[in-house]
């Protein structure tokens, strides 16, 4: 197990703000696993108070995108945690640089709790935010834990169908699936020989080459750019090569449309990735009961990055009263 050596200075790729307390905390979910987050606190405010859990993007540390909103939301008066995923970041867990779906939807729930227990924190006033991939993990969590009162996915996508389908349902063959299948199971034999696994690469260096297309200029310059973080797996070297290849045999919205809780997903109408929240939605709403509490926000002329720290395009103002509503 990773020893914790958790950083004591500001290593954010964002401003520090005066209106919040800012701590580390560690818990461990049903694995073992110790995550490590950043605790946001409103100052001055007594009593109670409503909490948010936030993570996110799908290769992002907490310093990132994550953190913004998690320290943006402390500013609207939430206690609010941005966490690690396992195996990421100051997280713990062995091999690194590993995704489940199973593991990663268990991180959410530690989350939950571990505000569940703050006496900080009313219990009954919790809500999730889960950006990128972590948008569809939180409306898994949000389907299995009734604790959840609230859930915002912001720029999602679903790991599941991407691996499985690859971009835009490219790749959506018994065909196309085994191809993959066999070059991740070749993969897997050498990791074993070597007694290492093989990094898969983070975003294209900057400038990144003219006929790249637009979404991966749009990541690279949030990652290796703007954004650079030397914990963050998109920023340096990646995933394992082997590192998501569950996600390909494991869909994670089967039941979305049993959520009872509110549900807020936010997407830009230009992202590349719009389509996942437009059929997640869709999903989520179909034969579902309860759906008077879920919303749809395209946001016009928007790309994905955009949502992840363009203060101009973040609908922080709309995410505070969704989570007012329904967190009470």
């Amino acid at each position: 197990m990773n020893k914790l050596n958790l950083v004591s200075d500001w290593d954010k790729t964002f401003p520090k703000s005066d209106k919040v307390d800012h701590s580390k905390v560690t818990f461990n979910n049903r694995y073992g696993i110790t995550l490590v987050a950043d605790m946001y606190v409103p100052k001055n405010i007594e009593g109670k108070l409503p909490a948010i859990a936030v993570c996110g993007p799908f290769g992002a540390v907490k310093e990132q995108c994550s953190g913004l909103y998690a320290q943006t939301m402390a500013e609207k008066g939430y206690l609010t945690i941005a966490f690690d995923p396992s195996f990421t970041g100051e997280s713990t867990g062995e091999p690194r640089y590993m995704a489940s779906p199973d593991i990663n939807i268990e991180d959410f729930e530690a989350a939950v709790d571990f505000l569940s227990t703050s006496e900080l924190v009313d219990p009954e006033k919790i809500g999730i935010i889960g950006i990128c991939g972590w948008g569809g993990m939180a409306l898994n969590a949000a389907t299995i834990d009734t604790r959840i009162k609230a859930t915002i996915a912001s720029t999602m996508y679903d790991m599941t169908r991407v691996n499985a389908n690859g971009y835009f349902d490219s790749e959506d063959s018994e065909e196309k699936r085994y191809e993959k299948k066999v070059l991740l199971n070749k993969q897997r034999t050498e990791d074993f020989k070597n007694n290492s696994y093989k990094r898969g690469g983070g975003c294209l260096e900057l400038p990144v080459p003219e006929d790249a297309p637009f979404f991966v200029k749009d990541y690279s310059e949030y990652y290796k750019g703007r954004a650079y973080h030397k914990r963050s797996l998109n920023s340096n070297e990646g995933w394992n090569v082997i590192g998501c290849m569950s996600f390909m045999n494991a869909p994670i919205l089967k039941y979305s449309n049993e959520i009872r809780s509110a549900v807020l997903i936010i997407h830009g109408d230009k992202a590349h990735s719009c389509y996942f929240s437009r059929d997640a939605y869709n999903n989520m709403i179909t034969d579902n009961k309860y759906t008077d509490n879920k919303e749809l926000m395209l946001i016009p002329e928007s790309v994905h990055t955009d949502l992840y720290d363009n203060l101009s395009v973040i609908p922080f103002d709309k995410m505070d009263r969704f989570f007012k509503e329904n967190l009470k």
